[in-house]
């Protein structure tokens, strides 16, 4: 695949009911797919939907001779196994858990680096109000931890996809969902037909489908809402990484991670260091990776001297 130059790596998740054959009765598990490439102090970049871990291919070759980069793609998307909604809940908890899970497997306890964007926000930041000790440094890629900021309104177009009716036509049938994030998240410069293929290929079915929109189903707008307290709790507690180092680089042409958005996060966290990037759209790191991933190496390196002590209490 084209700039993937990269050996994957599996883990085995616990599926919701057992799988039986005629020959067997154990129960096996949900593959989960990871990169795990270089070493050095961890960073964990975890993506959003519709993409997978290809988005952040041009990152994990820029930092993997100094850092140990982990990128997993979360059950559903890229490369992981895609169950159906009886064996795997596609639940933000269930994603929160299953991160926790690869870390623990892959010994991570400490001086943890996320890299979040999109739905890999709220998933990311859902594991560290868990593990807030762990989290030494926050990179913020257009994308949310807190509920929509006040007098928002979820954007038309995925107000589309969560109808009961048109949104799995669209999404799992005609596949609109991530044709239309390939076509209109890059602004800066259309997004080149293989790399487009490349972001489409893990969904190239209605079931492989799935996760594409059981997230949007997700997207919690109110209370009673299936993760609408979940969501509140992350919210509640994001004042305990003030003190952590986070770097915040922003797409500003982004028609659902909007300037709304980016003022949310720069009222809870004043001290983070803000790059706005004015022509640059959703899939920012996509249209601005020149920039954007010196920026990130750069306060990586600036913030090496923190000190565990320093980062969060639970």
């Amino acid at each position: 695949m084209l700039d993937y130059p990269f050996s994957s790596h599996f883990l085995d998740l616990p599926p919701l009911v057992a799988h039986r054959s005629p020959l067997t009765t154990h129960q096996c598990g949900i593959r989960y797919h990871y990169l795990d490439e270089g070493a050095g102090e961890p960073i964990v970049m975890l993506h959003g939907n519709p993409t997978w871990s290809y988005y952040y291919r041009r990152m994990t070759l820029a930092l993997r001779d100094r850092y140990r980069i982990i990128v997993p793609d979360h059950i559903g998307c890229g490369l992981s196994d895609k169950p159906a909604d009886s064996h795997y809940p596609y639940t933000l908890a269930r994603r929160a858990q299953d991160l926790e899970a690869l870390l623990d497997h892959l010994g991570m306890d400490k001086n943890l680096t996320l890299v979040l964007h999109d739905w890999g926000g709220i998933i990311g930041m859902a594991y560290a109000s868990r593990r807030p000790e762990r989290i030494k440094r926050l990179v913020v890629l257009n994308t949310a931890a807190f509920h929509l900021p006040a007098g928002k309104r979820l954007p038309w177009s995925l107000r589309l996809f969560r109808n009961p009716i048109l949104g799995p036509f669209l999404a799992r049938g005609l596949n609109a969902f991530c044709r239309g994030a390939a076509r209109f998240g890059c602004t800066r410069r259309p997004m080149p037909p293989e790399i487009r293929q490349a972001y489409l290929s893990p969904y190239d079915s209605y079931s492989h489908r799935i996760a594409i929109l059981r997230f949007v189903q997700d997207i919690p707008l109110q209370p009673g809402d299936r993760c609408y307290d979940l969501v509140s709790e992350i919210q509640n507690g994001l004042s305990r990484f003030r003190n952590v180092p986070m770097l915040i680089c922003w797409g500003e042409k982004d028609f659902v991670f909007d300037g709304d958005f980016l003022a949310e996060w720069t009222r809870r966290f004043p001290e983070a260091e803000v790059r706005r990037f004015a022509d640059a759209g959703h899939y920012v790191l996509e249209d601005a990776p020149e920039e954007i991933i010196p920026l990130v190496s750069s306060f990586l390196q600036r913030h090496r001297a923190v000190l565990r002590d320093s980062a969060p209490q639970p």
